[in-house]
């Protein structure tokens, strides 16, 4: 059996930001995530099928950013320190120029934000209910759109703020919606 991740119980060692961020320097092998309440989350690296689906998704959405210029597309290892204390790292996000000129934010650390838009792509040794916790978390947080991609069972959930899960059943593609206008997410190769 695979583990798609460890969690560790550190709360009594509660970490710093500081600490957390050395951590993720010293060990940068290491996919490290942590939850409000001090878990540390240790993610293993995925296998190429998942890599090569997380390079797809990342590379559709930067050439429609490169097209129409309106924020900043960032990779799984980029690290997002969210309003509640969670430091997460989406497989694939978007943050809109506006906010991200408005931080002032140091680029040699975690951005201070929820991003805008996130997806999460399922890999074959993830299971289900941690990634629908994950992506909750994300829109509690004011992210406004974002995508759980299950590559295995052709299933893409939707999430956005005040509104139920949207479930789409092998839909060939994604719309960005007034998040990401213009962006349309093909999902044939995923699929494939």
């Amino acid at each position: 059996m695979v583990m798609d991740s460890l969690t560790l119980d550190v709360k009594s060692a509660r970490l710093t930001d500081e600490q957390f961020f050395e951590l993720c320097i010293a060990n940068r092998d290491l996919r490290f995530e942590r939850s409000a309440d001090g878990e540390l989350i240790i993610m293993a690296p995925t296998g190429w099928g998942t890599g090569n689906k997380n390079a797809e998704i990342s590379g559709q959405l930067w050439a429609w950013n490169r097209q129409i210029g309106l924020g900043k597309v960032f990779d799984s290892s980029t690290g997002f320190r969210l309003p509640h204390g969670t430091d997460r790292s989406p497989d694939a996000s978007w943050v809109s120029k506006g906010r991200l000129e408005a931080l002032n934010a140091d680029p040699a650390m975690f951005l201070p934000v929820a991003p805008d838009f996130v997806v999460e792509l399922r890999s074959q040794s993830d299971t289900l209910q941690p990634l629908q916790t994950k992506m909750q978390e994300y829109i509690e947080n004011g992210v406004r759109l974002g995508w759980l991609i299950d590559p295995k069972n052709q299933r893409v959930a939707i999430y956005r703020p005040g509104q139920a899960v949207e479930i789409l059943e092998s839909p060939v593609s994604l719309s960005g919606e007034e998040v990401l206008p213009g962006f349309c997410l093909d999902l044939n190769l995923l699929w494939a």
